[in-house]
């Protein structure tokens, strides 16, 4: 007699949907770093974004799941020479003034297999244009590390001055180490 309600509870038990465990990352300019090499013949430069903000989600730990949004302070970059920091930030490049913020939002994450392939829309200078960057990814527990080291086009985005002296492809490498 006490058998079938007990029955009939642990069917219902057994039939609750489990709900998705989303983790969220806070993305900063401590936690995650923005880099780039520029070169031109016989020489090259270091740089990179000292602010940004952001978030970055990861459901049930799967690196698949990873959507990451992101604002980069354009106004924040800075190189290994000073004059050319200054010059970065004029219209010729980033042109700060107009555009103080680029943006990075994901929009797929496919499995490889050597780690990750992570395409987005990166918007600069008011371009939006989908970037794709091999990475390697952990989302385990409460810690977040993504590493990618990828080329783009200047050019994309029109940044054209220099053309013929300076190289179009730019080297850029992101590293994020966050913590919930």
């Amino acid at each position: 007699m006490y058998r079938a309600p007990f029955a009939v509870v642990l069917a219902g038990l057994l039939t609750v949907p489990v709900v998705a465990a989303d983790t969220k990352y806070t993305l900063t300019g401590d936690n995650t770093k923005i880099t780039f090499v520029g070169t031109k013949p016989g020489g090259k430069h270091d740089g990179g974004f000292k602010k940004l903000a952001g978030t970055a989600t990861v459901t049930d730990g799967n690196p698949e799941t990873l959507k990451v949004e992101a604002e980069i302070d354009t106004t924040s970059i800075w190189t290994d020479n000073g004059k050319l920091t200054d010059h970065l930030k004029s219209p010729d490049f980033f042109g700060v003034k107009d555009n103080p913020k680029a943006t990075f939002k994901t929009t797929k994450v496919e499995k490889t297999a050597t780690g990750y392939m992570i395409t987005g829309d990166l918007t600069l200078l008011g371009k939006t244009k989908p970037v794709t960057m091999p990475a390697t990814v952990s989302a385990a527990g409460d810690a977040l590390t993504i590493t990618s080291d990828f080329k783009i086009n200047r050019n994309d985005w029109g940044m054209t001055y220099g053309k013929g002296k300076l190289d179009d492809i730019v080297t850029l490498k992101v590293t994020v180490n966050a913590k919930k």
